[in-house]
């Protein structure tokens, strides 16, 4: 009989460094998760909302934000492999707003200072996000196209579900503007996932949440993951902070009961809208390790879950002067996931992938341990670098895992 796949001892310490975050750190309470192979750890602690004296639960529910992102990209996939759509597709066929791209001359440019884009955009350049548009890693508003986008609501900062408009409004708000950068040519954050939300809605005849629901959530038993939490389910909800930008204390930025995620959004994000718990979410990364399967099958080829786990970026555009310096480092970018290809820090092991969520969220699939990271929490990130709470999960959750 083999033992354990994981660390008794390492696992305490980690859930003892997890509950020392708790409230001090100006977090209420947090769910994490570590698995490998068929074991499963999951720590729980703290409560709901500081105003709020209901504990945190297993099943509460959490904004993820841009954990939405492989989620979105995975969707897409199963068209591929529906074939319903391919990979070198031009998206103009079900996007005509995006046809017939004018590129700005250059990104500090005025928006109408433009030339014609060389190659329409493709499903792939969607999916690596390099379609030549979306969120800038800089301060919002240094550049004039970053001004029209947030003048036309379109979503550029962090997730906000009540400022898009529906999905055909905001792709043609998106066609009226030119594109930052030649598509093929430069990695730009996000835009490319919420594109790819409109774009499965209209190759698949049905609204991006109920594609969602009947090919992936129903599937893998995610019965918990989508755009809002029902009124029946507000109880389960985690209050969302942020800091306060004169105190540093926590603040709330959107209540449970009445917040944004309680009704439907009238645009379902395919980048950062969705809410789950961790036992969905782990389903879903079991799903890209092989392990989850639906009917006996697995619900997304071995070649699909390699293409969106491999780096599809050319080293140029990893080391982009748009990105913060280091921005990538070790890691690249495939369809929806940053994925480790090079060896740096001990605690992502080359060939891992995942992403986190502004929002206070993180995920990471290690394929050669076969093993799965999550956590939870509700507290908004300050900065572009990992919180207290993210650095301590990651380096003891990779030390049970290691043993």
């Amino acid at each position: 009989m083999s033992g354990p796949s994981m660390s008794a001892a390492h696992l305490a310490a980690l859930d003892a460094k997890l509950e020392s975050h708790v409230e001090g750190d100006g977090i209420p309470g947090l769910v994490a998760l570590v698995s490998r192979q068929e074991e499963t750890h999951v720590c729980v602690c703290g409560r709901l909302a500081f105003e709020n004296a209901s504990p945190m639960r297993r099943d509460s529910l959490f904004r993820i934000s841009s954990m939405t992102k492989p989620v979105t990209a995975a969707a897409t996939m199963l068209l591929v492999e529906d074939g319903a759509l391919r990979l070198e597709d031009a998206v103009d066929r079900w996007l005509p707003e995006l046809a017939d791209r004018r590129v700005l001359r250059r990104l500090d440019g005025p928006v109408d200072d433009t030339v014609p884009a060389k190659r329409p955009i493709t499903v792939e350049d969607l999916l690596t996000f390099r379609m030549g548009f979306g969120i800038l890693m800089m301060e919002p508003g240094v550049y004039p196209i970053q001004k029209a986008a947030d003048e036309l609501r379109l979503g550029q900062g962090p997730p906000s579900p009540s400022v898009p408009p529906d999905p055909d409004e905001w792709m043609r708000r998106l066609g009226s503007l030119p594109l930052m950068s030649q598509p093929g040519e430069q990695w730009i954050y996000s835009g490319g996932a919420d594109v790819l939300g409109v774009l499965i809605a209209r190759v698949s005849g049905r609204p991006f949440g109920t594609f969602l629901r009947e090919r992936l959530f129903e599937p893998l038993g995610m019965r918990d993951t989508g755009f809002a939490v029902p009124p029946s389910q507000i109880g389960r909800f985690t209050t969302e902070y942020e800091s306060d930008p004169v105190t540093g204390g926590s603040v709330v930025r959107d209540p449970a009961e009445g917040g944004e995620w309680s009704r439907p959004p009238e645009f379902p994000s395919g980048a950062a809208g969705l809410v789950s718990t961790v036992d969905d979410y782990h389903a879903f990364a079991k799903m890209l390790l092989g392990g989850e399967s639906h009917e006996g099958k697995p619900l997304l080829s071995r070649r699909s879950v390699v293409a969106m786990t491999t780096d599809h970026l050319t080293e140029a555009q990893r080391s982009d002067p748009v990105l913060p310096p280091g921005f990538f480092g070790a890691s690249g970018w495939g369809y929806g996931v940053s994925i480790v290809i090079r060896a740096g820090d001990p605690t992502e092991p080359v060939g891992s992938y995942g992403w986190s969520g502004g929002l206070g969220t993180l995920w990471s699939n290690d394929p050669r341990a076969d093993s799965v990271t999550i956590l939870l929490t509700q507290r908004m990130s300050d900065t572009p670098t990992p919180s207290p709470v993210v650095r301590d999960f990651v380096t003891l959750a990779h030390r049970a895992i290691v043993g």
